[in-house]
Protein backbone atom coordinates (compact mmCIF):
# COMPACT_ATOMS: atom_id res chain seq x y z
CA UNK A 1 0.00 0.00 0.00
CA UNK A 2 1.43 3.60 0.26
CA UNK A 3 3.46 3.15 3.12
CA UNK A 4 5.15 0.30 1.03
CA UNK A 5 5.93 2.21 -1.94
CA UNK A 6 6.54 5.36 -0.21
CA UNK A 7 9.56 3.37 1.30
CA UNK A 8 11.38 2.81 -1.38
CA UNK A 9 14.33 5.45 -2.12
CA UNK A 10 15.30 8.81 -0.41
CA UNK A 11 13.17 11.16 -2.08
CA UNK A 12 10.87 13.44 -0.95
CA UNK A 13 7.19 12.14 -1.20
CA UNK A 14 4.21 14.37 -1.33
CA UNK A 15 0.73 14.63 0.06
CA UNK A 16 -2.02 16.14 -1.78
CA UNK A 17 -4.22 18.46 0.90
CA UNK A 18 -8.05 19.94 -0.80
CA UNK A 19 -9.70 20.54 2.89
CA UNK A 20 -8.28 20.96 6.53
CA UNK A 21 -5.17 19.57 5.32
CA UNK A 22 -4.58 22.99 3.28
CA UNK A 23 -5.02 25.18 6.28
CA UNK A 24 -4.10 22.53 9.37
CA UNK A 25 -1.37 20.09 7.89
CA UNK A 26 -0.80 18.78 11.47
CA UNK A 27 2.51 17.48 10.18
CA UNK A 28 6.41 18.82 8.85
CA UNK A 29 6.84 19.48 5.42
CA UNK A 30 9.84 20.78 3.67
CA UNK A 31 7.91 22.92 1.52
CA UNK A 32 4.73 23.56 0.08
CA UNK A 33 2.75 24.71 -3.39
CA UNK A 34 -0.38 24.95 -4.82
CA UNK A 35 -1.40 21.53 -6.86
CA UNK A 36 -4.09 20.29 -9.23
CA UNK A 37 -5.23 16.67 -9.42
CA UNK A 38 -7.29 15.21 -11.83
CA UNK A 39 -9.72 13.04 -12.36
CA UNK A 40 -11.85 13.94 -8.95
CA UNK A 41 -13.31 16.82 -7.04
CA UNK A 42 -13.93 18.04 -3.68
CA UNK A 43 -17.48 17.50 -2.51
CA UNK A 44 -19.17 17.88 1.18
CA UNK A 45 -19.93 14.53 0.83
CA UNK A 46 -18.36 12.30 4.36
CA UNK A 47 -20.82 11.89 7.37
CA UNK A 48 -18.26 12.52 10.38
CA UNK A 49 -18.93 10.73 13.71
CA UNK A 50 -15.11 12.20 15.16
CA UNK A 51 -13.96 15.18 13.70
CA UNK A 52 -16.44 17.40 12.87
CA UNK A 53 -19.74 15.78 14.25
CA UNK A 54 -20.82 12.68 16.26
CA UNK A 55 -22.50 9.05 15.71
CA UNK A 56 -25.68 10.92 17.63
CA UNK A 57 -24.99 14.38 15.35
CA UNK A 58 -23.16 13.96 12.41
CA UNK A 59 -21.01 16.81 10.95
CA UNK A 60 -20.45 16.95 7.06
CA UNK A 61 -16.76 16.97 5.85
CA UNK A 62 -14.87 17.06 2.86
CA UNK A 63 -14.04 13.99 0.14
CA UNK A 64 -12.62 13.60 -3.30
CA UNK A 65 -15.19 11.89 -5.60
CA UNK A 66 -14.59 10.93 -9.19
CA UNK A 67 -14.82 12.97 -11.96
CA UNK A 68 -13.46 16.51 -12.50
CA UNK A 69 -10.32 17.93 -11.04
CA UNK A 70 -9.38 19.73 -7.98
CA UNK A 71 -6.99 22.65 -6.81
CA UNK A 72 -5.27 21.70 -3.25
CA UNK A 73 -1.89 22.19 -2.10
CA UNK A 74 0.70 20.13 -2.47
CA UNK A 75 3.18 19.01 0.55
CA UNK A 76 6.47 17.70 0.36
CA UNK A 77 7.86 15.14 3.24
CA UNK A 78 11.29 14.27 3.43
CA UNK A 79 11.89 10.46 2.99
CA UNK A 80 13.06 10.30 6.40
CA UNK A 81 9.69 11.81 7.85
CA UNK A 82 7.74 9.60 5.81
CA UNK A 83 6.84 6.68 8.64
CA UNK A 84 5.86 9.69 11.52
CA UNK A 85 3.66 11.65 8.49
CA UNK A 86 2.16 8.52 6.94
CA UNK A 87 0.85 6.83 10.54
CA UNK A 88 -0.43 10.57 11.38
CA UNK A 89 -2.23 10.80 7.98
CA UNK A 90 -3.48 7.32 9.00
CA UNK A 91 -4.93 8.20 12.19
CA UNK A 92 -6.37 11.36 11.40
CA UNK A 93 -7.84 10.46 7.65
CA UNK A 94 -8.50 6.88 7.74
CA UNK A 95 -9.94 6.08 11.75
CA UNK A 96 -13.43 4.86 10.33
CA UNK A 97 -12.01 3.49 6.55
CA UNK A 98 -14.10 6.04 4.77
CA UNK A 99 -11.14 7.70 2.96
CA UNK A 100 -8.81 5.34 0.58
CA UNK A 101 -5.22 6.18 0.80
CA UNK A 102 -4.40 6.16 -3.20
CA UNK A 103 -0.76 7.57 -5.01
CA UNK A 104 -2.49 10.06 -7.62
CA UNK A 105 -0.24 12.07 -9.73
CA UNK A 106 -0.85 15.89 -8.87
CA UNK A 107 1.11 19.08 -11.39
CA UNK A 108 2.44 21.46 -8.94
CA UNK A 109 2.80 25.00 -9.73
CA UNK A 110 5.82 25.17 -10.71
CA UNK A 111 5.11 22.85 -13.66
CA UNK A 112 6.66 19.31 -12.20
CA UNK A 113 4.26 16.90 -12.25
CA UNK A 114 4.77 14.00 -8.89
CA UNK A 115 3.09 11.28 -7.35
CA UNK A 116 0.89 12.04 -3.99
CA UNK A 117 -0.40 10.36 -1.13
CA UNK A 118 -4.54 11.92 -1.88
CA UNK A 119 -7.65 10.54 0.16
CA UNK A 120 -10.21 9.59 -1.92
CA UNK A 121 -13.89 8.92 -0.75
CA UNK A 122 -14.75 4.94 -0.34
CA UNK A 123 -18.11 5.47 -2.26
CA UNK A 124 -19.56 1.97 -0.26
CA UNK A 125 -18.55 2.95 3.01
CA UNK A 126 -22.09 3.74 5.07
CA UNK A 127 -20.51 7.51 6.28
CA UNK A 128 -20.78 8.31 2.59
CA UNK A 129 -23.47 10.69 2.17
CA UNK A 130 -23.55 11.40 -1.23
CA UNK A 131 -24.60 13.98 -3.34
CA UNK A 132 -27.08 16.04 -0.66
CA UNK A 133 -28.75 18.86 -1.38
CA UNK A 134 -27.83 22.35 -0.08
CA UNK A 135 -30.73 22.56 2.84
CA UNK A 136 -29.30 18.97 3.83
CA UNK A 137 -25.64 20.24 3.92
CA UNK A 138 -26.08 23.19 5.91
CA UNK A 139 -27.96 21.37 8.49
CA UNK A 140 -25.68 19.00 8.75
CA UNK A 141 -22.82 21.38 9.46
CA UNK A 142 -24.67 24.20 11.61
CA UNK A 143 -24.94 21.11 14.03
CA UNK A 144 -21.86 18.99 13.53
CA UNK A 145 -19.19 19.74 16.20
CA UNK A 146 -16.34 16.99 17.05
CA UNK A 147 -13.21 16.64 18.52
CA UNK A 148 -11.42 19.06 15.78
CA UNK A 149 -14.33 21.78 16.43
CA UNK A 150 -17.65 23.03 15.27
CA UNK A 151 -18.45 22.09 11.63
CA UNK A 152 -18.99 25.36 10.50
CA UNK A 153 -15.20 26.48 11.46
CA UNK A 154 -14.17 23.32 8.43
CA UNK A 155 -16.13 24.83 5.90
CA UNK A 156 -15.67 28.33 6.20
CA UNK A 157 -11.61 27.98 6.87
CA UNK A 158 -11.20 25.98 4.12
CA UNK A 159 -13.27 28.13 1.91
CA UNK A 160 -11.05 31.06 2.86
CA UNK A 161 -7.77 29.35 2.69
CA UNK A 162 -8.72 28.20 -0.76
CA UNK A 163 -9.46 32.04 -1.82
CA UNK A 164 -6.41 33.54 0.07
CA UNK A 165 -4.40 30.80 -2.67
CA UNK A 166 -6.32 32.04 -5.39
CA UNK A 167 -8.64 28.67 -5.57
CA UNK A 168 -11.80 30.35 -4.60
CA UNK A 169 -14.42 27.30 -4.59
CA UNK A 170 -17.94 28.53 -5.48
CA UNK A 171 -19.62 25.52 -4.00
CA UNK A 172 -17.93 26.17 -0.90
CA UNK A 173 -17.82 29.66 -0.86
CA UNK A 174 -21.96 29.64 -1.42
CA UNK A 175 -22.27 27.52 1.70
CA UNK A 176 -19.84 29.71 4.01
CA UNK A 177 -21.61 32.49 3.08
CA UNK A 178 -24.90 30.71 4.15
CA UNK A 179 -22.79 30.01 7.73
CA UNK A 180 -21.94 33.84 7.42
CA UNK A 181 -18.19 33.56 6.54
CA UNK A 182 -15.97 35.11 4.26
CA UNK A 183 -17.81 38.13 4.75
CA UNK A 184 -19.90 36.95 0.73
CA UNK A 185 -23.26 37.71 0.48
CA UNK A 186 -25.78 35.06 -0.32
CA UNK A 187 -26.86 35.28 -4.02
CA UNK A 188 -30.39 35.99 -4.06
CA UNK A 189 -31.95 33.09 -6.63
CA UNK A 190 -34.81 34.20 -8.86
Amino acid sequence: MARDEASQGAEPLWVFGYGSLIWRPGFPFASRQAALLRGAHRRLCIYSHRHRGTRERPGLVLGLVAGGSCRGMGFEVPARDWSEVYAYLLDREMDSGVYRAVWRPVRLADGRMVRALAFVVDTSHPQYAGNLEQAEQLRLVRDGHGESGPNPEYVVETARHLMALGMADRYLDALAAELGGLGLRVPETA
